[in-house]
């Protein structure tokens, strides 16, 4: 059984579903092609309260790391990929390329971006850290302008986190 639901944020609505084992799909409504296969799904917020309490930080500047148990499925090579994307600090960004020799493969630049545009986990596996090699914004499944907005978010809650940690806040 997968139960989701949908979280109002000021970069759009976030679809959020999770099974027994835990996340299977977090993405912007927006910035779907198509919707999943939702047959079976059911609505519940409730079940999903404490999924969005930690969204609701985030998205607030209040949180860099989420405590969320994962459950997305993909290839060995895509979750080495997702694997690496959630190596990069809150906050900062890597090209397509760094992702590329983290996971040990140099030359497979355009099938880590594949594995990027697969990502099913947006925002807990950081797929909007991911730029082009010569610093440009370069695609994402919830739109550039939503990207845009998400390094802004972490770059001010960086500071906001950094502030409250010394006492200044």
């Amino acid at each position: 059984m997968i139960r989701y639901d949908i979280l109002p944020t000021h970069c759009g609505d976030l679809l959020v579903a999770i099974n027994e084992h835990g996340l299977v799909h977090v993405n912007f409504v927006a910035g779907l092609r198509a919707l999943p296969d939702m047959g079976g799904w059911q609505q519940d917020g409730k079940a999903l309260a404490s999924y969005l309490v930690e969204f609701a930080a985030y998205f607030a500047g209040r949180l860099q790391h989420f405590s969320l148990p994962l459950a997305a499925h993909g290839t060995a090579f895509q979750q080495a990929v997702w694997q690496a994307l959630c190596d990069i600090p809150y906050g900062e960004t890597r090209s397509y390329k760094d992702i590329a020799r983290a996971i040990g493969k140099p030359d497979a630049v355009r099938a880590v971006g594949a594995a990027n545009g697969r990502n099913p986990l947006s925002i807990i596996v950081p797929c909007h850290r991911v730029i082009g090699q010569n610093g440009s914004l370069t695609g994402y499944a919830g739109g550039l302008e939503i990207k845009k907005a998400l390094l802004e978010l972490e770059i001010s809650g960086k500071e906001v986190i950094a502030s409250h940690a010394v006492g200044n806040g």
